[in-house]
């Protein structure tokens, strides 16, 4: 698959908006009935078919992130009821009418994107969206993709579903953010009166609530999930920085072993983990790179003299004589993460040092 999105006709006109619609919108492979060929699809990289759509949308479906089909709506259904599995895998699927006016989401509205492919995708023709998720409708916290755009990720979905319910029937929900961007709130009006922000567990106390949001990166206490997520669902906010040294050739699994042991230390989620900060003598290191890999973490690194910026209690004489730093991790981690203090100042252990900082958000 070369391109994320795939776009099919089975119309004159169909064939004449998908033409259009692949000239102007970046990362979509074209697809339409044989009989109607002009002649330049090989060289425009088109794909043509001959019978039923329903016999190549199994293959869509596996191949691509969205399909976009120039199809009537009820048709669509019917073609695609037997593919799905889930709206966490499932492509996002639009339909759009013969006459190009309307652009309507059918399937995987958030987690799938087609919400905002629908979007896109009506701005591109000149047509209507009709997006019908209620969350975007009343203009509300959409639960399954809240704080998405800001790299925060679920980790409870149990109870997505009526967590959702209790956000668009209006109902109480208290929204808990310990920690993370504070700019999640997207529409020009005010927060819904129904959902009540607060900055910490401890001043929930005196509201009854239906539900609850909950994004923090600690390791919650079962008192706190009891109370807070019997009907409620926890983001992770990335807000952790790991500052480490290690000695050259020390084995990822070694790494990773002392980076999960030292959160769980400290109750803190490695989903949360942003980035590993280090000196830039070890932006080669195959354990490090390795762990980063695994986990989808940056490597950032910073000179000597960058480090030595960091004015620390205890600089090592030692670290200075080899790397020109009078410290690695603990400097590292306040450099990448802005703050001004650690979580962890610094633990050494084996072939590695480990600092953590939480990243100074505005």
């Amino acid at each position: 698959m070369s391109n994320p999105f795939a776009a099919v006709a089975i119309t004159k006109h169909g064939v004449e908006m998908v033409r259009n619609l692949e000239g102007q919108f970046q990362g979509t492979d074209v697809y339409y009935m044989s009989k109607f060929a002009r002649g330049d699809e090989e060289q425009l990289g088109y794909t043509l078919f001959e019978g039923s759509v329903k016999l190549i949308l199994p293959d869509l479906f596996k191949r691509y992130n969205g399909i976009i089909l120039f199809i009537s709506l009820g048709a669509v259904v019917r073609m695609i009821a037997p593919l799905l599995v889930d709206k966490k895998v499932d492509p996002a699927v639009l339909v759009i009418d013969d006459r190009g006016e309307n652009v309507i989401s059918v399937l995987s509205g958030h987690l799938g994107g087609a919400n905002e492919l629908t979007r896109q995708v009506a701005e591109v023709l000149g047509a209507r969206a009709v997006i019908t998720t209620a969350s975007d409708v009343q203009g509300t916290i959409p639960v399954d993709m809240f704080g998405r755009e800001l790299g925060w990720i679920v980790d409870s979905f149990d109870k997505a579903t009526p967590v959702s319910a209790a956000v668009v029937n209006e109902e109480p929900v208290a929204l808990i953010q310990e920690i993370g961007e504070r700019n999640w709130w997207r529409y020009n009006k005010p927060v819904p009166d129904h959902i009540r922000v607060f900055g910490s567990m401890q001043e929930t106390e005196t509201f009854a609530f239906n539900a609850a949001l909950v994004v923090s990166d600690r390791l919650l206490s079962s008192v706190e999930e009891e109370r807070f997520l019997t009907n409620g669902v926890l983001y992770r906010p990335k807000s952790l920085v790991l500052g480490m040294g290690c000695n050259r050739g020390t084995a990822m699994e070694e790494l990773e072993q002392e980076v999960l042991a030292t959160l769980e230390e400290l109750s803190l989620s490695v989903k949360s983990v942003r980035n590993v900060a280090t000196i830039d003598l070890k932006k080669d290191e195959e354990g490090l790179l390795a762990l980063c890999a695994k986990y989808g973490w940056e490597l950032v690194t910073y000179t000597p003299d960058e480090l030595n910026t960091v004015q620390l209690a205890n600089p090592s004489e030692t670290v200075f004589k080899y790397t020109g730093a009078y410290g690695v991790s603990e400097p590292a981690a306040l450099l990448s993460s802005g703050a001004d203090h650690w979580l962890l100042e610094k633990k050494k252990s084996g072939n590695l040092t480990i600092s953590v900082a939480r990243v100074a958000f505005d």
